[in-house]
């Protein structure tokens, strides 16, 4: 509220000084030199009483017309008729303080009377200097208030953007976590002592779920290592069976990425492809960032159905959508062939996105 004060202190103080000046300029000439202090009396004068008129029928037009139709919805017409007839009371004022007050102070000789208040020619200047600075006015009013609208709608529609994202994460860490614990489930019914072995590693990848996860990123480095533990714990169930190659070429492992963008790819190939697979079973990796491109690539085998369409499951689709959400450059390509899928995505990690 303070500011807003501050600044129509600062308009109108501005404006009054802008038009001390224009006034000053019209009647110096009409004293000698010897009364600039009171001629500069005058200006001040003239433009208070002036600009009285000129700040009532702006707070009006702004507070009441414009207020109606903007917030109010009213018709057109019923705003032009309050103006125009408040313009006439402004414009009546402006002409008895013209006439009155100022044209007396300036020619004591002149004799005026009611009849020089409807003066065409002074009808005319009075209509243009107050319409000159309404019009200002409402012009800044009614920018403030579409900048207000728009900073409102981007606030919310950052808040809308930043709930997707937390229930999108919220979708994904619950869906690898009853994955694991299938696993540990497994493992437990055959009396593996490789349990408690998996239990700890799943504690650790919890660990971070739970307190790093959230952040808004992480460095590249990281998020190899939680991509890491996954898969030892992947190897723990698979023994023999699993062949993985994981390959790394990383110019800056302080790159930040958005946490957990790459694991439910990983996570997608055991599930809904290793797992579904008969005999061995491998998965290729690669990661590569140079100057802040990451190209992240897996390959798995799995056993062709005959179809080529990618149904993309929950995990898939989910990270589709931070990507979309959290970088303005990416290509994702998923290719179902024959004994083997596919996954290909290119991310510009500095192409900062909608959050």
């Amino acid at each position: 509220m303070k500011h807003k004060i501050y600044r129509h202190i600062l308009f109108w103080f501005t404006y009054s000084i802008q038009g001390t000046l224009l006034e000053y300029a019209w009647i110096h000439d009409l004293f000698p030199p010897e009364q600039e202090t009171y001629v500069l009396t005058l200006a001040i004068l003239f433009n208070f009483l002036l600009v009285s008129v000129k700040m009532s029928f702006s707070y009006y037009v702004m507070e009441f017309p414009v207020n109606d139709l903007l917030v109010q919805k009213k018709a057109i017409f019923s705003v032009v008729v309050q103006i125009l007839l408040a313009l006439i009371i402004a414009i009546f004022f402006y002409r008895l303080a013209n006439v009155f007050v100022i044209s007396p102070l300036l020619k004591p000789e002149k004799i005026v009377g009611m009849a020089d208040v409807f003066n065409p020619s002074g009808l005319f200047i009075a209509l243009l200097d107050i319409g000159y600075i309404c019009g200002i006015a409402v012009a800044l009013k009614l920018f403030r208030l579409q900048a207000s609208k728009l900073k409102t709608e981007k606030f919310l529609i950052k808040d809308k953007l930043e709930t997707e994202l937390k229930f999108l994460k919220n979708q994904i860490n619950p869906h690898f976590l009853f994955n694991t614990l299938n696993n540990i489930y497994g493992l437990a019914r055959k009396k593996s002592d490789q349990a408690p072995e998996v239990v700890l590693k799943l504690s650790k990848l919890l660990r971070f779920m739970l307190y790093e996860s959230h952040r808004a990123s992480i460095t590249i480095a990281e998020e190899i290592k939680i991509l890491e533990d996954y898969l030892e714990l992947e190897k723990i169930r698979y023994d023999d069976r699993l062949k993985v190659s994981f390959e790394k070429e990383i110019d800056d492992n302080t790159q930040m990425i958005t946490p957990l963008i790459l694991l439910p790819f990983i996570e997608n190939a055991f599930k809904h492809g290793l797992n579904e697979t008969t005999g061995d079973n491998h998965m290729e990796i690669s990661i590569i960032l140079k100057n802040g491109m990451l190209i992240f690539k897996t390959q798995n085998t799995q056993d062709y159905n005959g179809e080529n369409i990618v149904n993309e499951k929950i995990g898939l689709s989910n990270i589709r959508r931070q990507l979309e959400l959290m970088y303005r450059e990416f290509s994702l390509t998923l290719d179902n062939l024959p004994k083997v899928f596919n996954v290909s995505l290119k991310i510009n990690l500095n192409s900062h996105g909608t959050l």
